[in-house]
């Protein structure tokens, strides 16, 4: 009998063994590989500590992919973090290049380059200071532009949200805070180079520009002159067809190259061409903004007139403007320059027609396209300039 109690106690006490250690290494943060016993002396314990076994071993490789998962997630947010840098730059200059309303800085740029040549008398006048005197022009009248454009957008905010949602004050994109730094800094560094280039035709067409911009948008007591359709168009008028010809004419003549100031046969039918042309630009940008102007109180011509009957006098103005450019090419001396600006006015008279036809008066993206097209005859206009001789 004593024998057979010690047979029986021996797979017991080792049962209770394997238990004891059991216990031990669920208490353990980091269990330890466990030998194996017979099944016939702890075969529960054994299976129960596999099955634990196994479980740690799939929550330690479960931890461990979750720690991979979460290191994927942390390259691929620095990733998106870098592109979302690059994309939010991107956004912010695209929306600064939709603020400066880039269709008005490429006409200044082109009206200016184009007027600088006609004082000129022969290559040698192409010159190092000549090239000077051209930037000493460009650039500050870019900026004030800028401001014009800029400060029209930061008291049209409501109209611009009916008629042009996309630009960025109207969509949001850019603050109020951030147009008004904007247009104060671009301000300021025209007018400081306006003073330290010592040219006064200079100077005096940035403070035309800055005085007739700012009145044409600012809500104050006699100011707004946007509201009233001549005042409207005479602004842009003065500017656009007589301070950008005459001022910088007598900015590269007198001030560059150093002549008397002389009234030419190409000075003279450039300030009447672009009278004409200013007048149809500032009839037809009103046009596909009839709502938010009729809305917001704006009498432009088209929302008295309507739509279709200013549109048409656009188109006829042009027309006209056309007709007589070839008259003068015609009756030029100078065989190349009458061909050129025959040739020339002639195709662009036959795409203005052959464009305004196509255009459905009644769709405003097919208005605002067609307004588009003006100011690229605008440019085109610019590069047959020069050859009036």
């Amino acid at each position: 009998m004593p024998l057979v109690q010690v047979v029986l106690s021996a797979p017991v006490k080792l049962l209770i063994d394997c238990n004891l250690l059991l216990i031990k290494k669920k208490k353990k943060k980091k269990p330890l590989i466990q030998p194996h016993y017979s099944s016939s002396l702890c075969g529960g314990a054994t299976a129960n500590y596999d099955h634990q076994k196994i479980i740690v071993t799939r929550r330690r490789r479960g931890h461990g992919a979750v720690s991979n998962l979460q290191a994927s997630k942390s390259q691929s947010n620095k990733i998106d973090i870098n592109i979302g840098s690059g994309g939010d730059l991107f956004k912010q200059w695209d929306a600064f290049h939709r603020f400066c309303r880039p269709h008005t800085v490429i006409g200044t740029v082109i009206g200016i380059l184009s007027v600088s040549l006609l004082p000129l008398e022969q290559i040698g006048d192409l010159s190092p200071a000549f090239f000077v005197g051209i930037l000493k022009a460009l650039v500050p009248s870019i900026l004030m532009n800028i401001y014009v454009v800029g400060l029209n957008q930061v008291f049209d905010v409501k109209i611009d949200k009916v008629n042009k949602p996309d630009l960025p004050l109207a969509s949001g994109e850019f603050s109020m805070g951030t147009g008004i730094i904007i247009i104060s800094s671009v301000l300021l560094m025209s007018f400081a180079m306006g003073v330290m280039f010592k040219s006064p035709p200079l100077f005096s067409a940035l403070a035309i520009s800055f005085l007739l911009g700012s009145a044409y948008s600012i809500e104050l007591p006699l100011l707004r002159w946007k509201r009233h359709a001549f005042l409207a168009a005479t602004c842009i008028l003065i500017v656009r067809a007589i301070v950008v010809q005459v001022a910088f004419y007598v900015h590269i003549q007198k001030y560059v190259l150093g002549r008397e100031i002389v009234i030419t046969k190409p000075l003279v039918f450039a300030v009447v061409f672009m009278c004409i042309f200013s007048v149809v630009i500032a009839l037809f940008k009103d046009i596909p903004d009839v709502d938010g102007d009729r809305n917001f109180g704006i009498q432009s011509f088209s929302v008295s007139l309507g739509q279709e009957k200013v549109y048409w006098v656009c188109v006829n103005m042009l027309l006209m403007a056309y007709g007589g450019a070839v008259v003068i090419g015609a009756s030029s001396s100078f065989l190349p320059s009458k061909l050129f600006i025959i040739i020339g006015h002639t195709t662009l008279a036959s795409l203005l027609w052959l464009r305004a036809r196509s255009t459905d008066i009644a769709n405003k993206v097919s208005l605002t396209s067609f307004y588009m097209f003006i100011w690229k005859m605008f440019y085109a206009e610019y590069f047959l300039i020069p050859f009036v001789r």
